[in-house]
This record gives C-alpha cells, sequence and structure tokens, in this order.
C-alpha cells in the first residue's frame, strides 16, 4: 500500500485530500501544526497523525524517517491580508517551510510532490479567463511566496530529480473551512448567516471569483500525485460570480433576510479572477462535478450541523 504524507492534512483542504486518499485505500500519513488544522477533520480514520511544524528544521529528518511515497503539500498561510500586514510571517510559512519540504522530499526520494499553489500567482489579469500560460505578477507577498515556491519545485527537479504537480487554485470553498482561521469569503458568509449578523463585503462587491469545491478540489490532487508527467495546471470552476451574486445566492440558500455591509476595499486583494482550467481536463483527466447550488448547500448544511441550527433549505428550482 503506497503511503502518502498530506502536509496540513488535518486542516480544510487537506482533510477532504485525506478522505479521497482513504477512500482510494492510500496508506496516509497527516503533518501538521494544528495552529488552524483541528484534529476532529481526521480522527476517525485509520491515518497516522504527527503534529509538527513545517518550519522546524527537524521537520525533514521526521518526514524522511516516515519514508512516504507521495507528499501532498497543503500547509500553509493562506491569508492574502495577513500576508500584506506581515511578508515576514508569511515568507518563513510558506518558503522556508515549503523547503523544508522539499529537502525531505528529495531526501526520501518520493515519486511526487504535489504542491497547492494559488490564482494569486498571476496578479491582476491581463485578459479573462486566465490560461496556465498568463504572466505571474503577484500583487501580495503571499502570491509571491506561491511563486517562489514553484520555481524551487521546477529548480528541484532539474538538480535533484524531484517530480512534482503544482495545483493553482482558485477560491475554494467547503465543508470545515474556518471563517475565523483560512477564512475564505463563503466560510465567512456561511457563518453570518447562520448566526444572522451582516456580513462584511470589501469594495462595492461587482468584483468576481471563480469558486470550486473542495471535493473537487481533492480529486484533482490525487489525479495529479498520480500523473507521470511534472506539470503545472489550474484547479477551478472555469466559471465566475460576482461577491454581490455570490451573497444573494447563499441567502437563498439559508432562507435568510440579512443584509450586508460595505467596507473600502483592502491592498493586496485582485479585482477579477477567473481561471481556464483546460490543462487540467487534459493532463489530469480532471473537471469540476460540482455546481455552485450544490457545493452552497452542501458546506450550509455542514456548518448548520456543527452549530446545531437547522435551516430550511431552498431547492435548485
Amino acid at each position: 500500500m503506497k503511503r502518502v504524507l498530506v502536509t496540513g492534512g488535518a486542516g480544510f483542504i487537506g482533510s477532504h485530500i485525506v478522505d479521497e486518499l482513504v477512500k482510494q485505500n492510500f496508506h496516509v500519513v497527516v503533518l501538521d501544526n494544528l495552529s488552524t488544522g483541528k484534529v476532529e477533520n481526521v480522527r476517525h480514520r485509520h491515518i497516522e497523525v504527527h503534529q509538527w511544524d513545517i518550519t522546524d528544521p527537524n521537520v525533514v529528518e521526521m518526514i524522511t524517517s516516515l519514508c512516504p511515497d507521495y507528499i501532498i503539500h497543503q500547509a500553509a498561510q493562506v491569508s492574502v491580508a495577513e500576508s500584506v500586514k506581515n511578508p515576514v510571517h508569511d515568507e518563513h510559512i510558506n518558503i522556508k517551510g515549503s523547503l523544508h519540504v522539499i529537502e525531505a522530499a528529495v531526501k526520501a526520494r518520493v515519486k511526487k510532490l504535489v504542491f497547492a499553489s494559488s490564482a494569486a500567482v498571476y496578479g491582476n489579469p491581463l485578459s479573462l479567463p486566465i490560461s496556465i500560460h498568463h504572466p505571474t505578477r503577484p500583487t501580495s507577498p503571499y502570491g509571491l511566496t506561491k511563486l517562489t515556491v514553484e520555481n524551487y519545485l521546477k529548480l528541484n527537479s532539474q538538480l535533484n530529480q524531484l517530480p512534482y504537480s503544482i495545483l493553482r487554485y482558485s477560491n475554494v470553498y467547503g465543508p470545515r473551512q474556518d471563517a475565523n482561521g483560512e477564512g475564505g469569503v463563503v466560510a465567512i458568509f456561511t457563518d453570518k448567516l447562520i448566526n444572522q449578523v451582516a456580513p462584511v463585503i470589501f469594495g462595492d462587491g461587482e468584483q468576481t471569483r471563480d469558486f470550486v469545491y473542495v471535493k473537487d478540489v481533492a480529486k484533482a490532487n490525487v489525479k495529479a500525485m498520480l500523473a507521470e508527467q511534472n506539470l503545472c495546471v489550474n484547479i477551478s470552476s472555469g466559471t465566475s460570480i460576482t461577491i454581490n451574486q455570490l451573497f444573494e445566492a447563499m441567502r437563498k440558500v439559508a432562507h435568510s433576510h440579512v443584509q450586508v455591509i460595505y467596507r473600502p476595499e483592502r491592498l493586496g486583494d485582485i479585482r477579477d479572477s477567473l481561471l481556464n482550467n483546460d490543462e487540467a481536463k487534459t493532463e489530469i483527466n480532471w473537471e469540476p462535478v460540482y455546481d455552485l447550488h450544490e457545493g452552497l448547500q452542501e458546506t450550509f448544511h455542514h456548518a448548520a450541523k456543527v452549530k446545531n441550527h437547522t435551516f430550511d433549505m431552498v431547492s435548485n428550482q
């Protein structure tokens, strides 16, 4: 049975990747410092869980000793706003921590390292949808760190024959996303609507995003892990929606009459984002299965269950 190490495996996206790997009968090892990840996300599965921080230099030997066949690297500082406030902290986790993981992957001679990158590497788009060949011009320290790790992976492929897959995520959403920690807009809106509190939209709400459901993302990671070639692909829904439209869709799902509050836009935020996922379809035979309404319903159902709320869910008619 092949051993797969998932860094950040107790977190939002990582725990769904763990679910998918277990479903496909891999032996799963989770490495997580539990700063945002939660043990309950992986508690009931037959897996190993190790509480380690990727910024600890000793993690290199720790990972090597686990003898993974594959590494899926999800552990990261994921907030664009936080990266602008504290770029040194962002660099410490996203670059230095990732270099530890890469060094361990080389020493362990893994068959593939899958890296969670981001649409943030592109910066403000010159045209939409953004293809994988679009220039990379990050507008935030977060985007810059992701691009830097991509380049380290490509260099290590040349110097140390480390196979890699780079997945540039659009806006991932779904169950287990923490509105207070990882803080995606869907998670924040969900939390506010459940508690009947007005959410905040930064800017005029007409900025557009490409939302992809976390279970689709998990499947993409496993497919990319098993791909033979080195690759870099966009993982996205291939469709965009304004933040105002998203909020209205979520109000409908939650059957809520809560109104929104508008505040000035934040530094580092991109106005419009829509990723072309054609290469993912051809290179790893992946495409999203969930539409936005299905994903939002599952997200609300999970959040309501966690908070012991009940919702009069509105069907998609």
